[in-house]
């Protein structure tokens, strides 16, 4: 399978060094941002860019800005006011290395930072547009998180929708417009964005079922049952394929393989 990993942590570490700010800001945001994980957003921009017929690599500076808004809502989703998580990525999160005033400072640089990255990119509207969206409907997303207290299947769609989903549909369509994409094109992979954004959730609630039953946090588990979340999974990624069955190539072949991982994930 295609890799794009190279090419994002080469990105990340080059544009995330490339500003002349004081020694413990830059240490922050890149304790955080180059921690490791799985780059899902950021492949997602590379390789749709590259379905639609451009280059991975025209997409990089959309990918880095989008792994740079994923590790702000990270490092705010750990504050004590949060989630309260003192571990990230095995290991402590940076309000526990840095304390609480470094990690807000630390996540409030990294959204500027992406933003800043994207208006050195020339034209591109679209695909900005795209980022910008995302990046204020997952922070919504939060915030419906914290104050809705309805327990019905309808507010957790919402919640997730903005939450998880918004920055899958701004890797989806960020790296599309930049790859020169149609209508059509722009329309089949937000469809696509929206259901492997779903998939993800329930995915990860499996994962974190006994945590979540325990804390009485409301998922896709704790509301329809183990069994039935595994059904919708099944036929969610069964609906992702039909919709990647007319792109061919390599990006296709990752998206299909990412599909069947995140489907499958044991971690």
């Amino acid at each position: 399978m295609k890799d794009y990993l190279p090419l994002i942590e080469e990105a990340l570490d080059r544009y995330s060094g490339s500003f002349d700010l004081p020694e413990m800001f830059v240490r922050s945001m890149r304790y955080s941002l180059l921690s490791g994980g799985k780059r899902i957003r950021a492949c997602l921009c590379l390789a749709c860019c590259e379905l639609v017929g451009s280059r991975a690599e025209d997409a990089l500076p959309f990918a880095a800005a989008l792994e740079m808004i994923h590790a702000y809502s990270l490092i705010h989703d750990d504050l004590p006011a949060m989630d309260d998580d003192d571990m990230r990525r095995g290991k402590p999160s940076s309000h526990k290395a840095f304390g609480e005033g470094n990690a807000i400072l630390a996540g409030d640089g990294l959204l500027t930072m992406a933003m800043r990255l994207l208006c050195d990119v020339p034209g591109q509207e679209a695909a900005k547009k795209a980022i910008f969206q995302g990046a204020l409907e997952m922070a919504a997303g939060q915030s419906l998180d914290l104050n809705v207290t309805a327990r019905d299947r309808a507010s957790l769609q919402r919640i997730h929708d903005f939450k998880t989903g918004a920055l899958f549909r701004a890797a989806c369509l960020s790296g599309a417009f930049r790859g020169g994409c149609d209508a059509a094109d722009a329309s089949r992979l937000r469809t696509f964005a929206d259901k492997l954004g779903l998939l993800f959730q329930m995915t990860d609630d499996l994962l974190d079922q006994e945590k979540d039953e325990a804390e009485d946090k409301l998922t896709y588990v704790t509301l329809l049952g183990a069994e039935r979340t595994r059904q919708e999974i099944q036929a969610l990624t069964q609906d992702i394929r039909a919709l990647l069955a007319g792109y061919e190539g390599e990006a296709a072949t990752y998206l299909l393989t990412l599909t069947d991982r995140i489907s499958t994930r044991k971690a």
